[in-house]
């Protein structure tokens, strides 16, 4: 009986042909112990539906019940049944059995081969290269009673594959199912598969490619699927919203430059790159660095120089290919100094902040370029603005000065269209950090656009010619303060 014992900790429990067995479990079920779900299927659980309790324990069962089953077809790479309750395997007949929920979607095939994976019991799984195969089968149920995924399906799964293992993870997974065809007698099969494999190594024409990732990949601009849905409900959120405008209230050249001071120094303060304002102001003024600090000098001055220079800022790109060439350039100013730093190109190694991973490095180009469809869409300054602000802090496409960059980026739609520029004083920084975070681990957009909307009315209180008043305003506002001393006020 140690098969069914102790009865707590089996959720469901087999019948068996050993007569004492049989027996015991008969007994439980008239005692009220245990119920029939199922053909050969009891359990002691009388809460949940024998639909739950399946569905719960569909590899165990499947192992147990069809000893040598190997899981195949689309079920091999999606290891879950499909919305229509069908899983599909590879056994010694073709049979559809029924369960509760579920229904078994037996194939007369060959037996497990080597490579092929334990699973559940006696439950195998085919490994991906035959699963590949199996999937470009012809099948003639359409949806989710087909034993196969679409082909946008099996070429993103492809596309992964070379995201993950480059090039050279590709030809071994061709490699080996080449001889896995050979084996299986499915060499129509691989002729599909290396179709698609040459097409996204560039090899082949792209016109075999229908997945948009498989496309772009073969097309040199592979993106990362991940961040799209996210840039998607900002977008969404953005169009939903009514934003008023904040017209610039530093009109003249020196408020201008005034305000931009201020806007680097806050901008490199928030990155770590922190100095008195008076060490400030005269890095600023004299355009020197201080000796002991040549490279922070340098990204204030480099900042200043971007922020301050008003036909700089009234540039906002109107395609993807300008957007990176603006990138670089400002990049460039910004980072000349830093040359470990790369100052004018894109990452070549991947970056990271705390439990925060950005795109990889090989997928930088292809996601700011996806990026920017939602970007041309929207038409309020301040949407574009904070849109692309944080597009930019997520694919955190350079290996220092990203958010830097964001917020030069950001600011520049505004100066385009005569708006008011966002600064975010250093008693601000926890909230800016904060809901850029929760944005990105929680997907919501309310709370970032809530910061800047507050970032921006503040800004518009910060004006003048007389950039002692305008700083004598900002310690009013506790600006300069930290976020553990006091908050912002104006």
């Amino acid at each position: 009986m140690e098969n069914i014992l102790p009865i707590h900790l089996q959720e469901v429990i087999f019948s068996s042909s050993d007569p004492k067995l049989s027996k015991q479990i008969s007994m439980l079920e008239k005692a009220g112990k245990i119920r029939k779900i199922a053909s050969r299927i009891y359990t002691p659980n009388f809460s949940d539906t024998p639909e739950t309790i399946v569905r719960r324990n569909l590899f165990t069962i499947l192992g147990k019940l069809y000893p040598g089953s190997i899981l195949s077809h689309r079920s091999a790479l999606k290891f879950q049944p499909t919305s229509e309750g069908h899983i599909f395997l590879t056994y010694t007949y073709t049979k559809r059995i029924s369960l509760p929920g579920i229904t078994i979607r037996f194939m007369e095939g060959p037996a497990k081969t080597e490579g092929d994976n334990s699973f559940s019991g006696e439950l195998y799984c085919s490994q991906l290269e035959r699963a590949l195969l199996e999937n470009l089968q012809v099948s003639r149920q359409p949806g989710p009673e087909s034993k196969t995924l679409t082909l946008p399906e099996i070429e993103d799964r492809l596309e992964k594959v070379i995201r993950v293992k480059g090039e050279a993870g590709l030809n071994e997974l061709r490699d080996r199912a080449r001889e896995i065809a050979a084996a299986l007698h499915m060499e129509k099969e691989f002729e599909k598969l290396n179709k698609l494999i040459s097409a996204l190594l560039t090899s082949h024409p792209s016109k075999v490619l229908s997945s948009p990732l498989a496309v772009a990949r073969a097309f040199g601009s592979p993106y990362d699927p991940a961040r799209l849905p996210l840039f998607e409900k900002l977008f969404i959120e953005l169009k939903q919203q009514e934003f008023k405008d904040q017209p610039e209230q530093n009109i003249s050249n020196q408020s201008f430059r005034n305000f931009s001071f201020f806007e680097a120094y806050f901008s490199n303060y928030i990155e770590g790159t922190e100095f008195e304002l008076e060490d400030a102001r005269r890095i600023i003024e004299t355009d020197t660095p201080m000796p002991s600090r040549d490279e922070d000098s340098h990204d204030v001055l480099g900042t200043y120089k971007l922020v301050s220079n008003r036909q700089e800022m009234s540039i906002a790109p109107t395609t993807a290919d300008q957007m990176l060439e603006i990138l670089l350039y400002r990049h460039q100013v910004l980072m000349g100094a830093r040359i470990s730093k790369k100052p004018g190109q894109f990452k070549d190694k991947n970056n990271r902040a705390g439990e925060t991973f950005f795109v990889d490095h090989t997928l930088v180009k292809g996601t700011l370029i996806k990026g920017f469809d939602f970007y041309q869409a929207l038409k309020h300054p301040f949407a574009r603005a904070a849109y692309i602000m944080f597009l930019i802090s997520e694919v955190h496409p350079f290996l220092d000065g990203n958010g830097r960059i964001a917020r030069v980026m950001m600011n520049a739609e505004l100066v385009t269209q005569g708006q008011t520029k966002i600064i975010i004083p250093t008693v601000y920084r926890d909230d800016y950090i904060g809901v850029l975070r929760k944005l990105t681990r929680q997907q919501d957009p309310s709370a970032y656009l809530r910061m800047l909307q507050r970032a921006q009315n503040f800004s518009g209180t910060v004006k003048g010619d007389n950039m002692d008043v305008m700083e004598k305003h900002l310690e009013a506002c506790n600006a300069f303060k930290e976020a553990d001393q006091a908050k912002l006020k104006y």
